[in-house]
């Protein structure tokens, strides 16, 4: 048996068409406010690309690129600001940001129903309560990856490998949300491949380089890979990918499986965003 290969580059691609015609039908194009401190080489990169696949669905791209030593009272009072216009829709606040400045401070003074990262306190309360909000681009995009991989989570097992607050955490959540049965595994974790072994869903997202193997996965489960580095070898997951795609029954490429998806869930994000305050609007002219 070979693994399928879950390709996230093509489910990434229909998203972005999809939100393209969201887009279209709405009578102000959403706003996505980028904030950009300092000149980080590899943040620069990520937020053009986010720029860019912006502008591409129809969105207007509200840029704000800030000098690297800014203080965390100006930057915060840009955010309330942001936080306040009706032009704007989203507001994503690109990390890590340069140490002097607190980011959780920042993050939680982002308007919760414009936090198109998901990453403010109030959107993770939403999460963890089953509320209405706006979710964590990455898990959310692995969940949508199982749904067009035909991948039954209801009723399943799931493991996810890393707590993190950005993916682990939420990943878990978005999993019991679909009532799967959901462990999370993490540095203190006996026996991690056997516990592995039980799931018939792996999420991996510890940040070590090919930390699963085959060892770890049950025949027939599915792998879902959110690690990304760069090795001698070139890039890689935190899933030995050649050594268990002949145990698992589908697996996510690195590059090319989850990657895609977190810039195409922030676009999402940002037209739901948009959606939610239309409808607002239009409930607001019935009464």
């Amino acid at each position: 048996m070979v693994a399928t290969i879950i390709d996230g580059k093509a489910v990434a691609a229909e998203l972005r068409d999809e939100v393209a015609r969201d887009v279209a039908t709405l009578a102000t194009a959403p706003g996505l406010a980028t904030l950009l401190v300092g000149d980080d080489e590899a943040s620069a990169i990520y937020v053009a690309n986010k720029r860019r696949q912006c502008v591409e669905v129809g969105m207007r791209d509200l840029h704000r690129h800030l000098p690297g030593d800014i203080g965390q009272n100006e930057l915060g009072a840009l955010i309330d600001e942001l936080s306040a216009d009706p032009d704007v829709t989203g507001i994503l606040l690109q990390l890590p940001l340069p140490p002097h400045l607190d980011a959780a401070a920042l993050l939680a003074r982002i308007d919760p129903d414009k936090d198109v990262d998901g990453l403010t306190e109030i959107s993770a309360g939403r999460l963890a309560l089953g509320k209405s909000g706006l979710r964590p681009c990455t898990p959310s995009g692995v969940v949508l990856l199982l749904d067009r991989a035909g991948v039954q989570m209801e009723g399943a097992e799931a493991v996810v490998v890393g707590r993190s607050n950005l993916v682990g955490k939420p990943q878990a959540q978005l999993l019991l949300e679909r009532n799967a049965t959901v462990t999370i595994c993490h540095s203190r974790t006996r026996d991690l491949a056997a516990v592995c072994r039980r799931a018939d869903i792996v999420v991996a997202a510890a940040g070590v380089p090919r930390m699963l193997g085959p060892d770890a996965i049950k025949p027939g489960a599915t792998v879902i890979d959110v690690g990304m580095h760069r090795t001698p070898d070139g890039l890689c997951g935190d899933v030995d990918t050649d050594a268990v795609r002949a145990t698992a029954g589908a697996i996510t490429p690195v590059p090319g499986g989850v990657g895609p998806m977190t810039i195409a869930m922030l676009l999402r994000n940002t037209v739901t965003a948009a959606q939610r305050v239309a409808g607002g609007r239009a409930q607001d002219a019935l009464r």
